[in-house]
């Protein structure tokens, strides 16, 4: 498929499964996946290709079954139903293991058995009635703009409403001429949708509106109504475009994601300047970045201090601050100066990359209404299409009734059945709802995610990293049994070194910035829920929750820990050799700005918020005292997960957190919210995120979830009511073709203009 690098095609790669995906690049790319994993040898970045050897054709080595992934980008797709004619076309091909359709980005990706399928699949893509963009064509044909662009879109409506406008300014002087015109006039508009509908029954979808549109408009002219003919030809392909229209609106907030990241980046080579593809750039590479440039890639800060625009992934106005070895975003403006970054993130797995992956897995994960209204149209239509043909055939053969009436009447009653306003109503809703979560900061994995949010009754809240910034100080250290602050601090670290853990972290922070020599302690275990212990010097060291101590503790030192824990700190004790308490250390985790206020906004939607975590009481309640939450404290991870699991028997739950220890209490909720700081665990768990960790957007997910479902109520509605309205005139014989086409037409227009609305959706103010 890479055509430009054959290297690519004939050179096979072994590489995870999983990185079949990552070719972001909106043209072609080919990725061979073979049984065997092990890193690709050398890359072809221009055309985003992998190349490289299989380990399993060397010789002696049986060959591993092999999947090859390709995927373009197609054009010209009006709403979901398009995605579906494309998707069951390719799955048709010989080869095909796999074709799925992404609307939202107007992808294309299918596994295959060979890497020589791609020109058939092309050529179906073709015949299926699209257009696509392929490696073969690197450059993009040069952009049309203003007149010259809606002239070039609608050269067909034009014409025919330039040829309809003829034959009815003849009409009064030659009517037999102009009903020729306005025939011809169907005739030749109707032939390339004739033909696409022949070409998707052969490829299996019959019942596509191309074939409902052919068999309405070729009845309307063997009942010699030229005039009514035409102008359904005319009023569908005006729907059409109006779809079109609608369609781009709703892709435009994913549209704009795609293009954050430039294409050209300058790259530092033996300090030079060197301008490159920003496909390229690999970790480690040096990139320099001027003021008002976006970044390439993920990386991290080489320079003391800069600041940097985020708003267009996050949602966050304000610029934010970045110090020296932090990371940096993917899309990111550089704002006060030029700065220099060194690249972390591979190609195709940048931060955007990574919310174009989840937007591609979103439209996996649909809303239960939408898999249900999925599988109502496949029977709707035909079902439809049968009762169209009863009612043209029971009156003229039971009841002696006119033909042509009823012939007629059954044409309408066809056009009026059209699913695709009642199709469209729920994806085009949730696809506006998901870009208007994105452009605010919230990453919501797909339409059953987001009509999850709107059921929501109960929220729980990790505490660190959750309710707090999870940056803990220590403010406390208290030496005991005649030991120095430095000395406990010293025998602590040594058994904390190498921990990832927050309270772990700042406690070495504080030893370093003591000037505390640190000595690796040996034979450490972590002590799930309790604590963590080890061996200095051959003294066994633990550090623990004083509820867990493994010796007495004294009044006068339970009473030191219950004041400290009273004031909202975490207190750990220094025990050794499991007989003399020898220290207590205690943290201050800072509240973040917005955490009451988050809680204030989910309590006046009615609302319950609770924190759960695994302080002791007393430092729970002094934190939930502070924003009015309620609270469930000295819960291990397993605790967690049997107190949401609790919870969700009653209601819907969400699970807010940033850890891996939070993954399993999110998987076992309703639905899972990841904060964007987290872990990579806790991202991939949840089934939606905060990427700007501002808590305070939790209440308008929620509003918003919540506007989607009712729109999606209204939606229906409307395609509905609409079609049951003209379905009863049209029987009646009060409405004809051209009215059935404009109720169709217009309630599909409608129904997508009204999801639109929701691209500006505002949640209310407090």
């Amino acid at each position: 498929m890479c055509t430009k690098h054959q290297a690519c095609r004939s050179n096979k790669v072994a590489v995870n499964p999983s990185q079949a995906h990552s070719c972001a690049n909106p043209k072609i790319s080919t990725i061979k996946v073979a049984g065997a994993e092990s890193p690709a040898s050398t890359g072809c970045s221009s055309d985003n290709c992998i190349s490289g050897t299989d380990p399993s054709d060397e010789e002696g080595e049986p060959s591993s079954p092999t999947r090859y992934s390709h995927s373009w980008k197609i054009e010209g797709m009006d709403c979901p139903s398009c995605a579906k004619k494309i998707e069951t076309a390719v799955n048709r091909i010989d080869g095909v293991v796999d074709a799925k359709v992404v609307f939202a980005t107007e992808k294309l990706m299918i596994t295959t058995n060979s890497d020589h399928i791609g020109q058939i699949v092309e050529q179906t893509i073709v015949d299926t009635g699209f257009k696509f963009i392929s490696a073969r064509s690197n450059t993009s044909p040069p952009a049309s703009n203003g007149w010259k662009l809606v002239l070039q879109q609608n050269v067909q409506i034009i014409a025919i409403a330039l040829a309809m406008a003829v034959a009815a300014l003849i009409k009064p002087v030659s009517p037999q001429i102009s009903e020729w015109i306005f025939a011809v006039t169907c005739l030749a508009g109707l032939l390339p949708i004739a033909k696409k509908a022949i070409t998707l029954a052969r490829s299996g979808t019959p019942f596509a509106i191309e074939t409902l549109m052919s068999v309405a408009a070729l009845g309307a002219l063997y009942l010699g109504e030229t005039v009514e003919a035409a102008m359904v030809l005319l009023l569908f392909l005006i729907g059409e475009r109006l779809e079109a229209f609608a369609a781009s609106r709703a892709r435009s907030g994913v549209q704009a994601l795609m293009a954050l990241v430039p294409e050209n980046a300058i790259k530092i080579v033996d300090g030079q300047r060197v301008q490159v593809s920003a496909s390229e750039l690999k970790p480690g590479d040096v990139i320099e970045a001027s003021p008002g440039a976006r970044l390439p890639a993920d990386g991290q800060l080489l320079d003391k201090m800069a600041s940097f625009d985020e708003s267009a992934l996050t949602g966050e106005s304000i610029p934010v601050e970045r110090v020296q070895n932090d990371s940096v975003i993917a899309g990111a403006v550089v704002v006060d100066k030029v700065v220099r970054i060194t690249i972390t993130s591979k190609q195709g797995e940048n931060a955007i990359d990574r919310i174009l992956h989840m937007i591609e897995q979103a439209e996996s994960r649909k809303a239960p209404l939408e898999r249900f209204l999925d599988k109502f149209s496949r029977w709707y239509t035909p079902i439809m299409m049968l009762v169209s043909l009863l009612v043209i055939i029971t009156p003229p053969l039971l009841f002696a009734q006119p033909w042509e009436t009823w012939v007629y009447r059954g044409l309408a009653l066809l056009l009026i059945a059209c699913p695709c306003a009642l199709v469209i109503s729920t994806p085009a809703a949730i696809t506006s709802g998901l870009a208007a979560a994105a452009r605010r900061g919230a990453l919501i994995k797909g339409g059953a995610a987001l009509e999850q949010l709107g059921k929501v009754d109960t929220i729980a809240f990790d505490k660190t990293g959750t309710l707090t910034k999870g940056k803990p100080q220590v403010t406390d250290v208290i030496a005991l049994s005649g030991w120095s602050e430095s000395l406990l601090l010293g025998k602590m670290a040594a058994i904390e070194l190498g921990s990832s853990h927050p309270l772990a972290e700042s406690l070495l922070y504080k030893a370093k910035q003591s000037g505390i020599e640190i000595v690796e302690a040996q034979d450490k275990q972590a002590l799930v829920g309790i604590g963590v212990r080890g061996v200095v010097a051959g003294v066994e060291y633990q550090v623990c929750a004083p509820s867990k101590a493994p010796v007495v503790l004294s009044a006068a030192l339970i009473e030191q820990i219950e004041q400290l824990e009273g004031e909202g700190k975490t207190v750990v004790i220094a025990i050794e050799a499991q007989r003399t308490v020898i220290g207590i250390v205690a943290w201050q985790d800072t509240l973040r700005d917005d955490s009451s206020q988050a809680v204030k906004a989910l309590t006046s939607l009615g609302i319950r918020s609770i924190m759960l975590t695994g302080d002791n009481p007393r430092s729970a309640l002094a934190i939930s005292s502070m924003i009015g939450i309620d609270y469930k404290a000295g819960l291990l991870p397993q605790d967690k997960v049997s107190y949401v699991e609790q919870l969700s028997q009653t209601g819907h739950v969400a699970m807010v957190g940033d850890g891996i220890n939070d993954a399993p209490a999110m998987k076992a909720s309703s639905i899972g919210i990841a904060m964007g700081g987290g872990t990579d665990v806790a991202l991939e768990t949840a089934d939606a995120a905060i990427t700007h960790n501002r808590l305070i957007e939790l209440a308008g997910m929620i509003e918003l979830s919540r506007a989607t479902l009712a729109n999606i109520r209204q939606n229906i509605a409307l395609a509905l009511g609409l079609k049951g309205v003209f379905l009863v005139t049209s029987l009646l014989g009060v409405t004809g073709l051209w009215v059935a086409v404009l109720a169709d037409s217009g309630a599909t227009a409608i129904v997508t203009l009204n999801a639109l609305r929701l691209l500006k959706f505002e949640p209310k103010k407090e």
